[in-house]
């Protein structure tokens, strides 16, 4: 990997060895906004409410009991729980001990599990009392944890389980002391871990420094203009790239912090429900789950006035038919974002130019669907197979290359490093264009991309323009071999129950059809009950790929 030359000018006489760390963002709002409002909901649906001082307290409490555990620094502790406090608190202290903390993801196999504990070489683990039956079966594999706590309000002689030595979340802070004198870590040591989903081989390890997820606190409030006049609500999953980091931002500007607890997308009542009753005005999600909030907020008698909501949008492109509907309620603004496991991950967000408000309001739309502008402090570039840039006319399709202070250089310990980078710049392996305007717009992953008859199909196109229907509720587009054409698209889709039998496959390709050349469309679109996700939420295309292979065998 081809390294950066860096120079040195005349020494500052700024502090330079004053190291940033990432504790130190919760310990200025203890400090500044004492009396500013923490809302988590418990397992049970109650919702307990206490402060930034009180939080504060506690996580110099957690560190102190760390400390007891043996916990050193640079020991990993492995963390597997909802969006709540207590994970909030963990993500204090535990990286301000110098220690890392692992997530771990609820929702990869028990094998994938196990190798991210044993490849990290975990020394402890704080788990979710309802994530027991997920990590007791491989405990004999964890080679290197020496405990377990189980975060709970329960006595340690109240909990079942098979995991030892064991302790209590609850009972650990009660027996610590709420002083502790916080070590300068040094900013370039890892704070926090996450490993890739592993949708290709075993999974890959991140590790965020202090330094990198405290500029990226920065960078993100600034982007979502997160003040502390904001309430904000964390509802992507915490155990995934530290939750995109969101939650960080409200100590840094001292705005009114809600965690959801635990919610699937089969039941977001809890997060709307908390929209609504906390006020939010910044939240964070995937389209996967800000679909099924809109479906719910439209069953509602009383629709409510979202008037200010800022809700960043990532994972895959969202419909335009959603983006819509939420800003019919008051104005609520899904902003579009990108970024990766490996990027933090913000590197770009769409906010509309003041130059380009002449625009008409579809074609500010289109301009929104993008995926926006890169991000200050990153770099990005959109490259050629040879290597050279794309023209920036939002047509010319290139891969995406990104560095910056906050996009990893490496995978820990992992010798796939070398084919992932390329002269200090990590390949993401998605397809690109960048506008006039400066807009960048992933055309697809370049393994979803469809080759059919030597010309390229986008998969994300054809599937948000299937998704505007308004029967359809999913959509999504795999290309499968073809004996003629090499690729040919199929579609899955999920049909609204209100249109169930009143639609078909005819009238949704006539709906797309003037968007697409006729040889683009899709060769048939299968009406599914269910359209298979990964752990994050993203469409599974390998899954679809693997269980339609054989579906155009024999066509002609």
């Amino acid at each position: 990997m081809k390294s950066m030359q860096i120079i040195k000018g005349v020494p500052s006489t700024m502090g330079d060895n004053y190291q940033l760390n990432i504790n130190d963002l919760l310990r200025y709002a203890a400090r500044t906004f004492p009396e500013r409002e923490i809302v988590s909901r418990e397992l049970d649906g109650t919702i307990v409410r206490f402060n930034y001082k009180q939080c504060y307290e506690r996580v110099k409490r957690l560190a102190n009991a760390l400390e007891k555990l043996g916990v050193q620094p640079g020991d990993r502790v492995g963390a597997l729980d909802w969006n709540t406090h207590r994970y909030f608190e963990m993500y204090n202290a535990i990286p301000g001990i110098g220690a890392v903390l692992l997530q771990l993801n609820p929702r990869i196999s028990m094998q994938e599990r196990s190798y991210v504990v044993n490849h990290s070489e975990a020394k402890f683990i704080f788990v979710n009392e309802t994530f027991l039956p997920i990590l007791e079966p491989i405990a004999e594999e964890l080679k290197t944890v020496k405990g377990y706590v189980v975060i709970t309000n329960k006595d340690v002689s109240e909990i079942k389980t098979k995991l030892a030595p064991l302790y209590s979340y609850e009972q650990l802070l009660a027996d610590a002391s709420p002083e502790y004198n916080w070590p300068m870590v040094d900013e370039k040591s890892a704070y926090s871990a996450c490993y890739t989903s592993g949708t290709t081989g075993k999974p890959k390890g991140v590790f965020y420094s202090h330094r990198a997820i405290y500029l990226h606190t920065y960078a993100f409030a600034l982007q979502m203009n997160v003040s502390l006049n904001d309430c904000v609500m964390q509802t992507v999953p915490m155990f995934h790239a530290q939750g995109w980091g969101l939650f960080f931002t409200a100590p840094l500007t001292g705005a009114k912090l809600v965690f959801p607890g635990m919610y699937t997308a089969d039941d977001t009542s809890v997060l709307v429900n908390l929209l609504i009753s906390e006020k939010v005005t910044v939240t964070s999600g995937a389209p996967a789950i800000f679909m099924p909030m809109l479906e719910y907020i439209k069953k509602l008698d009383k629709k409510p006035d979202l008037t200010g909501l800022r809700m960043a949008s990532g994972a895959t492109e969202p419909p335009l038919s959603m983006m819509r509907s939420y800003w019919d309620m008051g104005k609520a603004e899904i902003i579009h974002a990108y970024g990766a496991t490996e990027t933090t991950p913000i590197v770009t967000i769409n906010l509309l130019k003041p130059s380009l408000d002449h625009l008409s309001m579809e074609e500010k739309w289109n301009i929104k669907k993008k995926q926006g502008l890169i991000v200050s402090g990153v770099d990005m570039k959109i490259v050629k197979p040879d290597g050279t840039e794309v023209e920036h006319d939002g047509q010319s399709v290139g891969e995406v290359l990104i560095r910056g202070p906050w996009v990893t250089c490496s995978y820990y310990n992992d010798p796939r490093t070398g084919e992932a980078f390329v002269d200090g710049y990590w390949k993401s392996a998605d397809a690109a264009t960048i506008d006039e305007n400066g807009y960048v717009k992933i055309t697809d992953r370049y393994k979803d991309l469809i080759k059919s008859g030597g010309e390229w199909i986008s998969s994300i196109d054809l599937e948000n323009t299937i998704m505007a229907h308004p029967a359809v509720l999913e959509a999504t587009v795999v290309g499968l071999p073809h004996p003629k054409w090499q690729e040919r698209p199929l579609a899955l889709a999920v049909i609204r129950p209100e249109f169930k039998d009143k639609v078909t496959e005819k009238d949704i390709l006539e709906f797309i059809a003037p968007k697409f050349a006729k040889w683009q469309l899709p060769d048939q679109i299968l009406f599914v009950d269910q359209i298979p996700k990964t752990s994050v939420g993203k469409f599974a295309k390998r899954i679809i790929r693997e269980q339609y292979e054989n579906f155009y065998e024999g066509a002609s």
